[in-house]
């Protein structure tokens, strides 16, 4: 065999498993690895100023691509800087290969300074975490590492890397990748209770989620609707292209208000889940969502999301897209005309109240905020809808300042959209800088709260290092406006202390300069047009503040 470096090895495994990309903030454990770099220069090496940078970025290239990615930190605590990123992706699924540099093996056992255990650390939020303790493991423990990653329910996983190990050589055999494929559909007997239990049904509603995206369903989803005739929801917590919002039968998204979902469910006698943990919510409520004796029929590959808080009636661990295949056309034998009767009467029935036209309903009241002075932030948002171009991709984090993008903006295919799927703020400004990487031929646009971006800001020297096409959009409204809103709702306390962006304010502007970018500020209406239109049409990456009204 030839002899390798554990270093050069480690970079050839990734390659090899299909990583283009490393993600990465060095330190001085993971020297060996920027010393191989210039034996690999096919791998694109990308920094970011801060590890839970590093992560975001790499989750939003995987979210936008479905791919493998591989991330490098630095040792105690640049994992503990990455760990609310780690969180995120673990929360989304991200098939993910996070690795830190560690001390020598033996000078770790005397604690030097950065010394912490790793694996430990990194344990609660990956499906596997381990250490390198022979370079002849190395191969192994890589292609377990990307074969757990990448298998449903896909996740993060975590290598611990030594340095002996890295600078150390040997000959070792480098094996080979392996992908498990797990587009499995149900058994005939499953289908036949599937096809038996909905079609007993009279006002069944289905309820999309994650697994949409990820097994690339869009359309068989949106047939599943029209063949029953029945409404179709994005589930609680839409993170994503979850349905073609387009479809006759979409309804839109439900909210994280237990009250108000139980009022919409309440007149289907079946739910249908597709991929979804489909009523999680956000604070508490003595009002379940479920609708009490609603029956539920559940399929998806994560099975820890299957009955996970209410006993389904059928739960089918299978892939969504491969399981649609096949019950859509038993559906249409076993249901005949009749079904196909009662499935125009749902259409039409719909057709006055579905995501369409309450998109134009919702247009039109919102249009009459365009001379608003301070600016709506509800009005910008649709001026960010209308000026993007079709092939855009949008990246949201705007939380109160984008609560009507998803009524606004149709999802056309799965990787068109990506929002904060967890609540850990901070993720979609150096999301949107993987997102870009991923997509190099598709605008994308970042729309962040003011409060959001200062968790990330310095990802922006990112985006301006590798002259990404990507338009930053930070909504300014002076503060944490979604706090404010519960401590009145919740409390109601209008002393806003630790709320306020004022005494000084942050200058977004400002920062993206010094970071790199061409930035500017806008305050009037009048200005919001033109800027995105002039900034969507010129290369490069661009920042627009826009000053927005933060009233309650």
């Amino acid at each position: 065999m030839n002899r390798i470096t554990g270093r050069s090895a480690f970079l050839a495994l990734l390659k090899d498993e299909g990583i283009t990309h490393l993600f990465g903030n060095p330190g001085t454990t993971e020297l060996p690895i920027m010393h191989a770099l210039k034996e690999h220069p096919d791998l694109t090496y990308v920094m970011a100023m801060q590890e839970s940078l590093v992560v975001a970025i790499a989750d939003g290239f995987s979210r936008a691509s479905g791919r493998l990615v591989a991330c490098n930190v630095h040792v105690a605590p640049g994992l503990g800087n990455a760990m609310g990123s780690l969180y995120n992706a673990s929360f989304t699924g991200t098939p993910m290969i996070l690795t830190a540099g560690q001390q020598e093996q033996g000078h770790g056992l005397t604690e030097p300074l950065l010394y912490g255990p790793l694996v430990k650390m990194a344990e609660p939020l990956v499906k596997w975490a381990v250490e390198v303790t022979r370079l002849e493991d190395l191969p192994r423990i890589v292609r377990r590492a990307a074969k757990i990653a990448t298998t449903p329910p896909t996740g993060p996983v975590f290598i611990s890397l030594p340095g002996d190990i890295l600078n150390s050589e040997a000959g070792i055999e480098l094996g080979r990748s392996t992908r498990v494929d797990t587009r499995v559909k149900p058994s005939d007997e499953a289908l036949q209770a599937l096809v038996a239990r909905i079609l007993k049904a009279q006002r069944p509603v289905i309820i999309a989620g994650d697994e949409i995206v990820k097994s690339d369903a869009l359309q068989e989803a949106a047939l599943l609707a029209a063949t029953l005739g029945c409404p179709a929801y994005q589930q609680t917590a839409p993170y994503g292209a979850q349905f073609l919002s387009e479809s006759p039968c979409f309804m839109g998204a439900l909210s994280r208000s237990q009250k108000q979902v139980r009022e919409v469910l309440s007149p289907y006698d079946l739910m249908i889940v597709l991929g979804a943990d489909p009523l999680r919510m956000s604070v508490y409520s003595e009002v379940d969502p479920l609708p009490e004796g609603l029956p539920i029929l559940q399929i998806g590959l994560v099975e820890w999301d299957l009955a996970k808080n209410y006993g389904a009636e059928i739960a089918v661990k299978a892939d969504v897209k491969e399981t649609l295949r096949a019950l859509i056309p038993a559906l249409k034998a076993a249901g005949g005309a009749a079904l196909e009767t009662r499935a125009k009467g749902g259409i039409a029935a719909m057709k006055s109240r579905n995501w369409t036209a309450r998109r134009t309903a919702l247009v039109e009241q919102i249009s009459k905020a365009k001379d608003r002075s301070p600016i709506d932030p509800d009005w910008l948002s649709l001026q960010l809808v209308e000026a993007m171009p079709d092939k855009a991709i949008l990246v949201d984090e705007g939380l109160t300042s984008s609560r009507q993008i998803n009524a606004l903006r149709p999802h056309r295919d799965r990787y068109g959209y990506h929002a904060l799927a967890s609540g850990g703020i901070g993720w979609g400004l150096p999301a949107s800088v993987g997102v870009s990487m991923a997509n190099p031929d598709r605008p994308v646009v970042c729309y962040s709260g003011d409060g959001s971006a200062m968790y990330s800001i310095q990802a922006l020297w990112t985006a301006a290092h590798h002259k990404l096409p990507l338009t930053v959009v930070i909504v300014n409204n002076g503060g944490y406006r979604i706090i404010k809103q519960r401590l009145l709702a919740f409390h109601g306390d209008d002393h806003y202390v630790g709320m306020d962006f004022v005494d000084p304010e942050v200058d977004f502007t400002g920062l993206a300069k010094s970071l790199g970018l061409e930035a500017m500020r806008i305050t009037e209406p009048k200005d919001v047009a033109p800027a995105l239109k002039s900034a969507f049409n010129r290369p490069g990456t661009k920042l627009i503040e826009v000053m927005v009204d933060g009233s309650l």
